[in-house]
């Protein structure tokens, strides 16, 4: 394994930053910084060297853990890893330039930071799924961490409620890959990643359905998909910004990269054709897969509605938006799939502007109440400005990388559902329509949130405030053009990420 291979260093480096911060030689907050940025100069790096007319996975390095198990600490990185990688490099970067000063551990407190964005940037690289498993669970513990020491609010509740809910979706999820692993015939186990596709597009691999299903509660434990989703609004809301921005921007991906990397290209047969029989009466996988993207769609949409404060809003709308990723997934198409992955990064450059945002608020109010805000555009512009971009972003409005992904999704999942003339709309064909009024949903909470804070009569007590300043601004422009430059020539990303896509 070259230890000057990009891939290991881009993992590496916020490792050392970490400890260099815990051992306390200099400036937690310098180094931190240092080491995002850092990160973002190798993976640009990383994009500009990608030779996307060959494909495939690159940079390729390997160290042998175990020949008997076949497992390797191995990196690698296709189109797909390499947008995924990028999502985690910006919004670190964003996440700790946004950082207001810490009270009390600050090193601890950026030592977190750092090992959740190693953890991220270990999985997203990792082609052996054991460790692509095992980085995912390290950006969990300093995630717990950041909730129940640094949080607000019911922190301590909100730390064990995810800590239970995330390590049993992990404890599922670990049975799914072993499943994976055990299921395969006996010469052929393995745990890298290429070769388990390889053999499930051959025909040559046939996992069990109970496989399936293992996986999908487990991924979907950890995206939040309904009804394992309680865990995710009050875990945003308590968490201090950095942490929300990280899991709700960059982690909460790990479950739809392993989707696309594991769930498709290994069933796509079962997704489609499968049916579970209750009492008599036969229902397909498909159809029990959009039942609960119903749930995330409409029922959370509603939810998000209802909320009266701006942290617990966002964090439901969180779980709602994960229901247009999971639609493209169901569709099963290079469309629909294609706009999947445009999502993905799209939220989660959204969704971390908009919880860092949400982290200035509540720094500079004390509050987060819709009721006792208002008429902060006047004090405070800038920062209503781009709250503004972040949430039309998030609606999805032209011009803005969510816009094309949530097109695709949509075309994509009403053509795979499409029938002989005359036949009626099928499951997935409602569900798309369904999906378009969850854009409406969406149109409803976040216009009438920035409504209520930012228009109307200012209470006197805000007269004062300050507005958002240059460093916290320049980190979510930075989002923010980002989001523009993919929403403008989404065929940017589309050239890495769709011939990563692996169809049936």
């Amino acid at each position: 394994m070259s230890l000057l291979n990009p891939l290991f260093l881009l993992t590496l480096l916020p490792v050392v930053a970490a400890l260099l911060i815990m051992v306390g030689g200099s400036s937690a907050r310098l180094l931190a910084r240092t080491a995002s940025i850092g990160m973002l100069l190798v993976t640009g790096s990383l994009a500009c060297r990608y030779d996307v007319a060959a494909g495939g996975f690159q940079f390729f390095t390997q160290f042998p853990v175990s020949d008997f198990l076949g497992l390797n600490l191995s990196f690698g990185a296709d189109g797909l890893s390499l947008a995924m990688l990028l999502l985690s490099a910006i919004v670190t970067v964003a996440a700790v330039w946004v950082i207001p000063p810490v009270k009390s551990r600050e090193n601890l407190f950026y030592a977190c930071v750092m090992l959740i964005s190693a953890g991220v940037v270990g999985a997203f690289a990792s082609t052996d799924v054991l460790f692509f498993y095992a980085f995912h669970e390290m950006a969990l513990i300093p995630t717990f961490l950041l909730i129940g020491i640094w949080g607000s609010g019911d922190r301590q509740a909100a730390a064990w409620k995810a800590t239970i809910y995330l390590g049993l979706g992990s404890f599922v999820l670990l049975l799914g890959i072993v499943g994976l692993y055990l299921s395969m015939a006996s010469a052929d186990r393995t745990f890298d990643l290429q070769a388990m596709q390889h053999l499930a597009q051959t025909g040559s691999w046939h996992p069990p359905h109970w496989v399936y299903w293992t996986l999908l509660i487990g991924f979907g434990t950890l995206i939040s998909l309904f009804p394992f989703h309680s865990w995710a609004p009050q875990a945003y809301a308590s968490a201090p910004t950095p942490a929300s921005m990280l899991h709700a921007g960059v982690l909460k991906k790990f479950g739809l990269y392993g989707m696309l990397r594991l769930v498709t290209p290994i069933f796509p047969d079962t997704i489609l054709h499968a049916k579970l029989a209750f009492w008599g009466i036969e229902i397909s996988y498909l159809n029990i897969f959009l039942i609960l993207i119903v749930g995330n769609l409409l029922y959370i949409g509603l939810v998000t509605i209802a909320q009266k404060r701006l942290d617990w809003m966002l964090g439901y709308s969180s779980v709602m938006h994960m229901g247009y990723i999971f639609l493209g997934i169901a569709a099963l198409n290079l469309l629909s799939l294609s706009g999947a992955a445009i999502l993905m990064l799209a939220h989660g450059l959204s969704i971390a502007a908009l919880f860092a945002l949400n982290g200035i608020l509540r720094e500079r109010t004390g509050t987060l109440d819709f009721s006792e805000l208002g008429g902060l555009a006047k004090p405070m512009p800038r920062l209503g400005l781009l709250f503004g971009f972040a949430a039309l972003a998030s609606i999805g409005l032209p011009g803005f990388a969510n816009f094309p992904g949530e097109l695709m999704v949509f075309f994509g999942a009403f053509h795979a559902g499409a029938k002989l003339p005359g036949a009626g709309l099928d499951a997935l064909q409602i569900t798309t329509v369904i999906g378009v009024w969850g854009v409406v949903i969406s149109a409803v909470y976040m216009l009438r949130a920035y409504r209520n804070i930012f228009f109307g009569t200012l209470p006197a007590r805000w007269s004062s405030l300050a507005d958002i300043a240059t460093v916290p601004r320049c980190a979510v422009i930075l989002l923010l053009a980002v989001l523009l430059l993919a929403g403008f020539c989404p065929q940017i990303v589309l050239t890495y990420i769709t011939p990563s896509l692996l169809l049936p």
